[in-house]
């Protein structure tokens, strides 16, 4: 069984510990709307650590860090798993991470994630904010 999850007003963190732990119970799980989660704090700040990390990295040998939406949540769950293990590699797998909603999964009953919502929201940057920041030409 699949289970479609919008991340449209989610918390990235919150939302990538439910993802972590539903894809090492071994279900399949499709993130859509990825550019519209969010992450909570100073704007700066936030923008300022995403641009380290991506600096980080050698152009040829690494540490490669994401510019896109889709892909820096779906590196932030594999944080989240025990990647030098087959178990986390095998459950990675399980993850499918979309910027918008295809429209495979346009008619699909998405599910929003109360405990990934956060009330009190008057300081975040979204996931495309920061993409663009780091100079992702997908938005």
């Amino acid at each position: 069984m699949t289970t479609v999850i919008d991340a449209d007003g989610n918390v990235l963190g919150r939302l990538c510990t439910s993802v972590a732990k539903k894809i090492l119970n071994g279900e399949e799980v499709v993130v859509v709307n990825a550019e519209k989660a969010i992450v909570t704090g100073n704007k700066e700040d936030i923008l300022a650590q995403y641009k380290q990390k991506k600096d980080r990295g050698k152009v040829i040998h690494g540490p490669f860090y994401p510019r896109r939406a889709d892909l820096i949540l779906k590196r932030t769950v594999r944080g989240m798993l025990p990647w030098d293990k087959p178990k986390g590699r095998d459950a990675y797998r399980l993850l499918k991470v979309y910027v918008g909603v295809p429209k495979e999964f346009d008619a699909a009953e998405k599910v929003k994630l109360m405990g990934a919502t956060n009330l009190s929201r008057d300081r975040y940057v979204t996931l495309s904010e920061v993409s663009e920041h780091l100079g992702s030409k997908v938005r």
